[in-house]
């Protein structure tokens, strides 16, 4: 046999095993809402090849809502879904085995028309106010209780409430008919670039009431079952995530990349969605769950079963530690 004959060899069979590697490596089946802000993250991992690096391949199903997401993961037609942690204990505390990973702090907040009079949540008060979700919307939740330790006030008595999806509030708030509008934080950095005005941060208002604005609220949701029967795969997730935003966190070409993808239709819009998203990042490390046992507690005593089913205290085994 040649040289040049023995490297081809070589290649084909350097081929061959890497080909064989990808074809063992388990499949992670997730299912995202279709425009959600995680593809972002999720797009990163699969470029960079960050799910192969960490053992596994990462397949993303994209979805028209997050009720379809949850129908398709207690199906057991996905792997891994975008929760808040809130739902994961209502689960346990159900029976059901589910954990969760971190992914993000971020959080939404008030938004008011940039010539409103409104300094505080106080001057709403007979005015009309836009709710991304509905009555149990945590955001909303956290700012009655917020407005009634603050101001004495019975935000919900005191304002009349438009519920509906972020892009109607959105729209909605842009068009000056809502004394204010409460929004994902991806819709209010572009409420803010469409020239609305902050009037309060829901994490501002979370830290007033005592709560940890560090404790992540989203993060991926996997079954107990694959934690205990693979670990190394969820473990694999943890980290493919955490290196995914390490480079967000620093990267701004990257972002660029990632640009036409994130419906953004301005310049401000854009540089608002990454700083939202890096503000977003939760710390590596464990979550505090002293501080989200105290968070469920409070959730509990505003959206009572409804919000929370049986959980009244955080179960154990919400988080995989050391989280991501």
């Amino acid at each position: 046999m040649t040289a040049i004959s023995r490297i081809s060899a070589a290649v084909v069979a350097l081929a061959v095993t890497a080909g064989a590697a990808l074809a063992d490596a388990p499949v992670l089946r997730a299912a995202v809402l279709k425009f959600g802000t995680v593809n972002w993250e999720l797009d990163v991992i699969k470029h960079h090849k960050l799910d192969a690096a960490n053992g596994f391949e990462l397949a993303v199903q994209g979805m028209a809502g997050g009720p379809a997401a949850k129908v398709a993961f207690q199906g057991g037609e996905a792997d891994v879904i975008v929760s808040d942690w809130l739902w994961v204990a209502r689960q346990r505390a159900a029976g059901k085995d589910f954990v969760f990973i971190p992914y993000s702090k971020a959080v939404g907040g008030v938004l008011v028309p940039d010539d409103s009079t409104a300094q505080t949540l106080a001057d709403l008060s007979g005015g009309k106010i836009g709710i991304a979700g509905g009555p149990l919307d945590k955001s909303w939740l956290i700012l009655q209780a917020y407005a009634a330790q603050e101001h004495g006030m019975d935000l919900a008595a005191a304002t009349e409430q438009v519920f509906g999806a972020p892009p109607l509030i959105f729209k909605t708030a842009l068009s000056g008919d809502l004394a204010g509008a409460i929004n994902f934080w991806h819709f209010m950095a572009k409420m803010e670039a469409g020239g609305m005005r902050k009037l309060i941060d829901v994490a501002d208002a979370a830290t007033a009431l005592g709560l940890d604005p560090e404790t992540p609220l989203l993060g991926y949701v996997v079954r107990g079952e694959m934690l205990r029967e693979t670990p190394d795969l969820v473990t694999g997730l943890a980290a493919a995530s955490r290196a995914a935003k390490d480079i967000l966190a620093s990267d701004d070409a990257e972002w660029q990349r990632l640009r036409p993808r994130m419906n953004a239709k301005t310049d401000a819009q854009f540089q608002g969605l990454v700083a939202g998203f890096r503000a977003g990042i939760p710390a590596p490390g464990p979550v505090d769950e002293g501080a989200a046992d105290k968070m469920l507690r409070l959730m509990a005593e505003l959206g009572g079963e409804d919000l929370l089913g049986q959980a009244r205290e955080l179960p154990e085994g919400v988080f995989v530690q050391p989280g991501s």
